[in-house]
């Protein structure tokens, strides 16, 4: 199967991104995904977008950090925005329900078989989620108002690679069955540029930076393309060496400024902060050469706090956003 054609003209950056009916969030753990997957599609919902936020984690710690009980059914968090879960065997069964008839499906999830494999076969659950996914974005029941966009906030980077390739390697093991059409479907949704963006969150951290490059190149033998990387946690230092070296002066010169040493020791280790994160974006721009999107961190804020700062954030990248002609 072929990748779809770009669209002539699409959008940098945020707004380029927020034109897509899929955005996949994904990246290593403990980068700040889930927390960028929210502020992706708060800012999406700020700006009048009907929006789903769809969690990997069972416990919904989105929905949570907003006061609401995390699930299987979309719940709204604030004005166009709901979330929900995926995973488990209620998200596997709730889904099969679309592709299954009523009363083979009662017999199947009767069946000791039916549980045993549910139970045995991981590939056959991360299918069936990534069906879940394509559901709600293609086949969303008429009476409800359709998504705008679809925010999906994948598991950890191998996990996420596990269910992105398995829809590819379905489709040919299960050819024209009804498994294998589904599986063609979510497929060409994937490859979609016009609809499904996959994005990766990463930080200057060495693992971070590794997986994010493993997960661009395993994309790539897809033929999918990493739209965007958000540099997530950037320092927001505001100075140079040089400014430094005139405060430690001035520390000299006058008795009472000694203190000052150690301010500009935590100055300098904040200044090489800085010149990591500007080699690790200069790696990932010359590596995988999509966007890069910078993050600056927000110190003490956490939950929902967190998420508005960084959608707010967000929101003013995609302020700045352009146009971009494709050839």
């Amino acid at each position: 199967m072929g990748r779809e054609p770009d669209s002539l003209v699409t959008r940098n950056g945020i707004d380029g991104l927020l034109e897509r009916r899929l955005i996949a969030v994904l990246g290593k753990g403990g980068v700040g995904r889930t927390s960028i997957s929210a502020a992706i599609a708060t800012a999406a919902a700020r700006r009048g977008k009907h929006t789903l936020l769809i969690e990997a984690d069972l416990r919904g710690p989105v929905a949570v950090s907003r006061g609401k009980r995390p699930g299987f059914k979309p719940v709204e968090l604030e004005a166009k925005l709901f979330a929900m879960t995926l995973g488990g065997q209620e998200s596997l069964e709730d889904y099969l329900g679309f592709v299954v008839p009523r009363i083979v499906l009662r017999a199947v999830f009767a069946s000791s078989i039916y549980q045993y494999f549910v139970h045995a076969a991981p590939a056959l659950r991360e299918l069936t989620m990534m069906g879940k996914v394509y559901h709600e974005i293609e086949r969303r029941a008429a009476p409800l108002e359709p998504w705008d966009l679809v925010v999906f906030d994948a598991p950890a980077s191998g996990q996420a690679l596990s269910m992105i390739r398995t829809p590819f390697a379905a489709q040919e093991t299960f050819g024209e069955s009804v498994v294998g059409r589904e599986a063609h479907n979510i497929a060409r949704l994937l490859l979609d540029r016009r609809k499904c963006a996959m994005v990766a969150v990463t930080t200057a951290e060495a693992l971070a930076m590794t997986e994010t490059l493993e997960l661009n190149r395993a994309l790539a033998k897809l033929e999918i393309e990493t739209e965007a990387i958000f540099f997530n946690r950037t320092s927001p230092a505001a100075f140079e060496a040089g400014d430094i070296a005139r405060l430690v002066r001035r520390g000299v010169r006058v008795n009472e400024l000694r203190h000052l040493d150690t301010l500009a020791a935590i100055a300098r280790a904040e200044l090489q902060r800085r010149m990591r994160e500007r080699r690790a974006l200069a790696i990932l721009r010359r590596r995988i050469g999509c966007e890069v999107i910078e993050i600056e961190e927000c110190r003490g804020h956490s939950g929902a706090a967190l998420i508005d700062r960084l959608a707010a954030q967000i929101e003013r990248e995609g302020l700045a956003g352009g146009l971009e002609v494709r050839a």
